[in-house]
């Protein structure tokens, strides 16, 4: 085989019968079954599947002189096919093994122009340089002609951040007064610590929280036809049924009680006596900044039954860091989404089936623990 791929006579040797001039047998070269071998291995750690098809159909044709009609029929070819293979090998050698771009119209832009387009748009849009929090297709559009000088259409762009491993989920808000750093205090410091307490005493760790269910319903994401929006009735009043819970971290056992009118310190209170008068265990409390939580009758009320419960305040605005949130979302999933309740009476039920399936399902529960300890990078065993 000559420096360049290609096939010098001295690579065949071929024999044809005298009466059967268009029959004719190849014989190849040790280097070239050596080549064509090492070009099959290429393909395969390439998982390149039309190369390894052809590379094999050409070793089994020049090598091992299987017949045409039986490469044919084991790979699904034509004989026409089978022989512009074997021709473009004898013409070009390994040069013919390679696939080139089979037409359509070229990228436009690099894998490296795609890979920094990747790294700006996680950036944010705050960071190169627009006035908004979040990424639309016009704004990407700005930003792949001011980076690359690529005009791209709105399809175009949509189709590379779907294919680069961009989604197009709704935004949600957090509070600009969040505190990265206590946040993290909190959770590589403080939650090992009340983990390890409560391990020590064999005591709850009790997620407290509070949550309203409107009687006007929640909406979530139905299937419909196309062009056609979903209609839930709602009676439109602003009445709600209001809800105190606490969720036991290691057991997921729920706690919960209804109230009428607004949440104070009076009927927080009256949450955590009826608590403690179901449990034996010291109750170690994690709950929120809320005013009836960090009232000074509340206080007072915690130093009072201190040899029952420990008090553990979250950082402020940190829902993230709170289990109990994605108890509350899955308790409107059930009780109040694409739903119509004419009579408060009505929603109420309904919420409290919701929360009595989870009180019967502690495993559901624990669930959303795990979800907890995989958001927050906490693992039991790292604070065992």
């Amino acid at each position: 085989m000559s420096e360049r791929g290609y096939l010098s006579k001295n690579d065949f040797g071929i024999t044809q019968q005298e009466d059967t001039p268009v029959s004719m047998r190849i014989q190849v070269s040790n280097a070239t079954v050596k080549a064509l071998q090492n070009r099959l291995q290429q393909a395969y750690r390439k998982d390149d599947v039309r190369l390894v098809r052809r590379t094999t159909v050409l070793i089994d044709l020049l090598v091992h002189h299987v017949p045409v009609a039986v490469l044919g029929e084991r790979w699904g070819l034509s004989p026409a096919c089978l022989y512009a293979w074997q021709k473009a090998f004898m013409l070009c050698g390994m040069d013919s093994l390679i696939y080139r771009h089979g037409g359509g119209r070229p990228e436009k832009l690099t894998p490296r122009q795609k890979k920094r387009l990747v790294a700006l748009i996680e950036a944010g849009p705050l960071v190169v340089g627009f006035e908004t929090a979040c990424w639309n297709s016009v704004l990407i559009r700005v930003l792949i002609w001011r980076e690359f000088g690529v005009l791209s259409n709105r399809h175009y762009v949509c189709t590379l951040l779907h294919n680069v491993g961009f989604s197009f989920p709704k935004a949600r808000f957090v509070s600009d007064h969040l505190d990265a750093a206590k946040r993290l205090a909190w959770l590589e410091e403080k939650w090992p610590t009340i983990f390890r307490a409560a391990k020590h005493r064999k005591g709850l760790i009790l997620f407290e929280d509070e949550a309203s269910f409107a009687q006007w319903g929640s909406l979530s994401y139905p299937w419909a036809r196309c062009g056609r929006q979903p209609e839930v009735p709602t009676s439109g009043k602003r009445k709600g049924s209001k809800v105190f819970g606490a969720i036991a971290y290691f057991s997921g056992r729920l706690f919960y009680q209804g109230i009428e009118g607004r949440f104070n310190s009076e009927n927080y209170q009256t949450c955590l006596q009826v608590i403690m008068d179901h449990t034996t265990e010291h109750l170690f409390l994690i709950h929120d900044g809320a005013r009836y939580h960090t009232s000074a009758s509340t206080q007072a009320f915690l130093a009072a039954h201190s040899d029952r419960i420990t008090e553990h305040p979250l950082p402020s605005y940190s829902p993230d860091d709170h289990p109990i949130e994605y108890l509350w979302r899955n308790t409107k999933k059930r009780a109040t989404h694409n739903k119509y309740f004419k009579e408060f009476a009505a929603l109420t039920v309904s919420v409290d089936k919701a929360l009595a399936y989870f009180a019967l399902h502690p495993d559901t529960v624990l669930g959303l623990f795990g979800r907890y300890r995989e958001e927050s990078g906490l693992e039991l065993k790292q604070v065992a």
